[in-house]
């Protein structure tokens, strides 16, 4: 979905002359060759040596095995990756003789979609993206992503992967543990699909929206970041621990200051 909507964009907005695309599924690159964001599919190696700018959009897990590989195929051409956790794969690549026409960042834009049929036009008007550990990329690598991104009209940020990391576990992360969480609760306690259909309001369907994300992506990320994950989902466990706590009680007045509390949050979030 990433990778294939920045495609969309790279070639409407005119950046990219052709698009060549890899995947490990034939039909994912079918789709992809049907929609007409990529103009021809070939193996890796071949196409990284077309390529002036290769753009990693997989797993995270898969990122671990592919970027050393492109890395060795490569004749001094850029690479971005767009993945969700950063300190681990780049420090499994720290010392390769390439790492410095390496470009890591993390476009924070996407659905609970994934594929080829999910990539969308415009996904990322408006949105930010992170660039991180600059200072371990070449100048002209650097510049040359920083076009990419406002090519397709995102605010650059940049942090160091060991910040990002642990900000994305924040943000990111724990909102889709949370939305899974919340999906097996009511498929557990709720045996009427039909109720939850016509009950489910908007701030359900909002909430549990993640659910619908794929496994092949998430679990790998939550791999990655494990410590920070599990940084913040103790602290959720615990605020929860609070609310139950105090509907066992009754102190509705407490539960109230909470809320208002939480309310906060409407400075940063509009």
């Amino acid at each position: 979905m990433i990778g294939g909507s920045m495609a969309i964009a790279l070639k409407e907005k005119g950046f990219a002359s052709e698009i060549i695309g890899v995947d490990a599924s034939e039909k994912n690159l079918q789709q992809a060759l049907d929609r007409g964001f990529i103009d021809r599919a070939l193996p890796l190696e071949e196409a990284v040596a077309l390529s002036d700018l290769i753009i990693l959009a997989i797993p995270m897990d898969a990122l671990m095995t592919v970027l050393p590989q492109v890395l060795n195929d490569m004749k001094g051409q850029v690479v971005m990756e767009v993945g969700s956790t950063k300190e681990k794969f780049l420090q499994a690549v720290k010392d390769h003789p390439q790492r410095g026409r390496l470009v890591a960042t993390h476009p924070m834009a996407g659905t609970e979609y994934s594929g080829p049929e999910a990539a969308v036009s415009g996904l990322f008007e408006g949105k930010c993206t992170v660039l991180c550990n600059i200072d371990q990329s070449d100048e002209d690598a650097v510049s040359l992503v920083k076009k990419v991104y406002e090519t397709l009209g995102m605010q650059i940020v940049y942090m160091d992967a060991a910040s990002h990391d642990l900000h994305a576990a924040y943000v990111s992360h724990i909102s889709h543990i949370t939305s899974f969480a919340l999906a097996l609760t009511v498929l557990e306690k709720e045996k009427e699909e039909k109720a939850i259909f016509e009950l489910a309001g908007g701030g359900f369907a909002s909430t549990v929206r993640l659910a619908k994300s794929s496994p092949d992506m998430w679990v790998p990320i939550f791999k990655q970041n494990r410590h920070n994950v599990l940084d913040v989902l103790y602290e959720h466990i615990h605020q929860l621990k609070k609310f139950k706590q105090l509907l066992i009680d009754e102190d509705y007045e407490t539960i109230y200051k909470m809320i208002q509390e939480s309310n906060a949050i409407r400075r940063i979030i509009k």
